[in-house]
C-alpha cells in the first residue's frame, strides 16, 4: 500500500529547484504557475538566497508548485497515480499539495489559493514577532505541558521525540533557558508562530476565498492534519485546509492512520527528506523514498512498481458514492435497507474505535444502493461502508 507526502514550510533550501528545471517540460510549467502566482518562481527556486525564501508568502507557493512538479514527474497521467495510490497527505502547506495531487481542485487553484494563504499568514505574523521552535525527546505529554506553562502552543505533533512550540519570540526564549526534562530546544527558520491563535487573521481572509473554489472528491484516500481522519469530500478537504492555519497539525495521527491502513511504502515530493525521516523512526519496516532530486525517480518507480495497488476503491467510484469510513474501527450501521430513500443529513452508519467515534451522515440524500459491510465489521480508513446515488441519479 503506497501513500504519497508533501512536506511544509522550513523544507525548503536555496537552489533545490535546479535540477527538477532540467526535466522535460518543468521549465515551462514553473513559468506558467509562476504567472498564475505572480512570483518568479523559477528565480526563487534556483537563485534565492536563504533569507528570501524563508519569507512565508514566497516559501508557501514554491514548495506547492515544487510538490505537484515533483507528483507529475512520477504520474505524468495523474489518473494513473489515483489508480496505484492508496492516500495522499501533507504537512500543513503541503495538504494543499496533496489535495492537488488527490484531485481535489487544479493546480492551478491550488497554487492561487496558497499565494494568498502565504500572504494572509505573512501579514498575520508581522503584527506580532513571532516563530517555532523544535523541542526534541522527552515525554510527549510533558513536554505539551511544558510549551503550554511559558504561553506557547504546540502546533506541530511530528511523532516520537518531536513536538513544535510556537509564539513570540519571548516566550520561546524562557523554553529554551527552560527546556522539558531529558529534552533540547531548537530554533526553526520560519517567519512566524503558524497554526496558533496568532494566525486567526488569515483564517479569515482565507474562509472569503474559498466557497469559489472548485473542487472534486479526493479520487485516493485524503488523511487530514487536524486528527488524521480520512475525508471523501472535496468541501471539506478545502474548510480543513482553510482552519488549519490557526490550529495544530498532528502529523503524528496521519503516520497512526498509515499504520492503521497497513502502509507499506512512502514517496516524498520536492523538496523531501523531512517526513520520510519522521516515518522512518515512526513506522519502522515502511520503505521510503525522499525526491530530493531528479535521480530519485527511478527508485521511486521501484517503489510504485513494488507497493502500488490497482484497487483503490475510492478511484473505482465517486465518492458521492459512498460513505467511507473516516478512520480504523468498528461500523455501527444504522437500520437503513437498501432501496431505502435518504434525507438529507440522514445519518447512515457509526464508526468508533478505542480513541473516538463518528457519525456519519449523507448530506445530500439520495437512496441506499448496497450496504459494503456488515453491522459490527471492523473497518479501516477510507473503507466504502454504504454505496448512494444522489436524488436525481438514474
Amino acid at each position: 500500500m503506497l501513500v504519497i507526502v508533501a512536506p511544509g514550510q522550513g523544507a525548503q533550501s536555496p537552489g533545490f529547484l535546479t535540477p527538477w528545471l532540467e526535466l522535460p517540460g518543468a521549465m515551462d510549467r514553473m513559468r506558467w504557475w509562476s504567472a498564475v502566482t505572480g512570483l518568479d518562481l523559477v528565480h526563487y527556486g534556483t537563485e534565492a538566497d536563504a533569507d528570501t525564501i524563508k519569507d512565508t508568502a514566497i516559501a508557501q507557493p514554491l514548495l506547492v508548485a515544487a510538490g505537484i512538479l515533483g507528483a507529475l514527474s512520477l504520474f505524468p497521467r495523474p489518473s494513473e497515480g489515483h489508480r496505484l495510490v492508496s492516500a495522499c497527505a501533507g504537512h500543513s502547506v503541503g495538504e494543499i499539495t496533496a489535495a492537488a495531487g488527490a484531485g481535489v481542485m487544479s493546480a492551478e487553484s491550488a497554487l492561487v489559493l496558497t499565494r494568498q494563504r502565504g500572504l494572509a499568514m505573512a501579514e498575520a505574523a508581522a503584527v506580532t514577532q513571532t516563530g517555532m521552535s523544535a523541542v526534541i525527546g522527552g515525554d510527549a505529554d510533558e513536554v505539551a505541558e511544558k510549551i503550554r506553562s511559558h504561553g506557547l502552543t504546540p502546533a506541530n505533533w511530528n511523532g516520537t521525540g518531536q513536538i513544535v512550540a510556537a509564539g513570540t519570540f519571548e516566550q520561546l526564549a524562557a523554553l529554551a533557558a527552560d527546556p522539558p526534562e531529558k529534552a533540547r530546544v531548537r530554533p526553526l527558520q520560519v517567519a512566524g508562530a503558524f497554526h496558533t491563535e496568532h494566525m486567526a487573521p488569515a483564517v479569515g481572509r482565507l474562509q472569503e476565498l474559498a466557497p469559489a473554489i472548485s473542487v472534486t472528491d479526493p479520487r485516493c484516500r485524503y488523511i487530514s492534519n487536524e486528527d488524521g481522519r480520512i475525508l471523501h469530500n472535496g468541501a471539506q478537504v478545502i474548510g480543513r485546509i482553510v482552519k488549519q492555519v490557526s490550529n495544530p497539525v498532528r502529523w503524528d495521527l496521519c503516520m497512526r492512520t498509515m499504520k492503521d491502513l497497513g502502509v507499506t511504502g512512502v514517496i516524498e515530493v520536492p523538496p523531501a527528506g523531512t517526513l520520510t525521516n519522521l516515518i522512518k523512526r515512526n513506522l519502522p519496516g515502511v520503505e521510503t523514498v525522499a525526491l530530493k532530486k531528479p535521480s530519485d525517480l527511478d527508485a521511486a518507480r521501484e517503489l510504485i512498481e513494488k507497493h502500488g495497488t490497482a484497487d483503490n476503491p475510492i478511484h473505482q467510484s465517486p465518492t458521492w458514492h459512498l460513505v467511507v469510513a473516516p478512520f480504523k474501527g468498528t461500523v455501527q450501521r444504522a437500520p437503513i435497507s437498501e432501496g431505502a430513500t435518504l434525507a438529507p443529513d440522514s445519518t447512515v452508519a457509526t464508526v468508533v474505535s478505542r480513541y473516538e467515534q463518528e457519525v456519519l451522515t449523507v448530506p445530500h440524500g439520495g437512496k441506499a444502493v448496497e450496504w459494503l459491510v456488515a453491522d459490527g465489521d471492523e473497518v479501516t480508513p477510507g473503507q466504502p461502508l454504504l454505496r448512494v446515488h444522489p436524488k436525481g441519479s438514474s
